[in-house]
């Protein structure tokens, strides 16, 4: 039997993690106090395999007494009817303070008279100590929820998770910074941009007039049959290493026309390689 306990600073993924998990077959309990941590081990395992993977969300807000947490920790630790380990999840201060104006969320130690940052680092002085007895640390600071999802599969997921690869293709302008969860960046900046063909300059590379324009270029044209060369060359081999989740940025000057028709061009050619793919084209309706 496994009880995963699933921890961190609040915004750096905690959520996610638990959801990812649950769909890998563990069967998931947000914030358990520590005192019924040991009940419940008992009852997992009395249950004849129906729950012999668990996860346990534990955070600030189920308790202030570390100490007893700790000793529940080493208690199920030193089982010998279960393996018992520590995830640890945390990000950047900078980070946390982004998810959450995006979610629109309190922080839990938030109140009236103290701002978020404050929060935040009060809360990562308060589970040092926890982050220290961590098995695993993850940093998802950089993280896409595929990126991350990933990582989760290759850290705790069966053989059944680890089988497939997912291909995500992120379109973006370089105006707008790279995306930091890209493992491999093509920059198409090099190709006639449609943006200076004033009925396209509104359209995207969505659009068909602005896709044939893009691919009416020998240039685009000749660096599509040498992309899709070297990434069906590589596609095998990434697999083969166990990886789960591959993210490859296409970018162009503001993300809205070339790099958004070579993705789509892309993202077909990575199917038929019997792949599955997702498009994120993350800039395309900026200005």
């Amino acid at each position: 039997m496994e009880i995963l306990i699933v921890s961190g600073l609040s915004g750096g993924g905690k959520s996610k993690a638990a959801s990812f998990l649950e769909d890998m077959g563990y069967y998931i309990v947000d914030n358990l106090p520590p005192g019924l941590m040991l009940t419940f081990a008992d009852l997992c395992f009395a249950s004849r395999g129906r729950y012999d993977r668990a996860a346990l969300v534990f955070d600030v807000r189920a308790t202030r007494d570390f100490q007893e947490f700790f000793d529940i920790l080493e208690r199920l630790k030193g089982r010998e009817d279960l393996s018992c380990r520590l995830l640890f999840l945390e990000a950047s201060t900078e980070t946390i303070i982004n998810r959450y104006k995006e979610t629109r969320r309190s922080h839990p130690l938030q109140d009236a008279g103290t701002g978020l940052a404050a929060a935040v680092e009060t809360e990562r002085a308060l589970l040092r100590e926890l982050r220290d007895r961590a098995d695993i640390i993850i940093d998802s600071t950089a993280y896409s929820t595929a990126k991350l999802r990933g990582e989760l599969i290759r850290l705790f997921g069966g053989e059944a998770d680890r089988a497939a690869m997912t291909v995500t293709l992120v379109s973006f302008g370089f105006k707008h910074g790279l995306p930091m969860e890209a493992d491999l960046v093509f920059d198409v900046r090099f190709m006639p941009n449609p943006y200076y063909i004033q009925e396209m300059r509104e359209k995207t590379g969505l659009d068909r007039e602005v896709r044939e324009y893009v691919f009416s270029f020998r240039q685009t044209q000749e660096f599509m049959a040498r992309l899709e060369d070297l990434l069906g060359f590589l596609l095998p081999y990434y697999s083969e290493e166990g990886k789960t989740v591959l993210v490859i940025g296409i970018g162009c000057t503001g993300g809205h026309h070339r790099s958004v028709a070579v993705t789509r061009e892309l993202a077909s050619f990575i199917r038929r390689q019997g792949y599955a793919v997702s498009e994120d084209h993350r800039d395309m309706t900026r200005s």
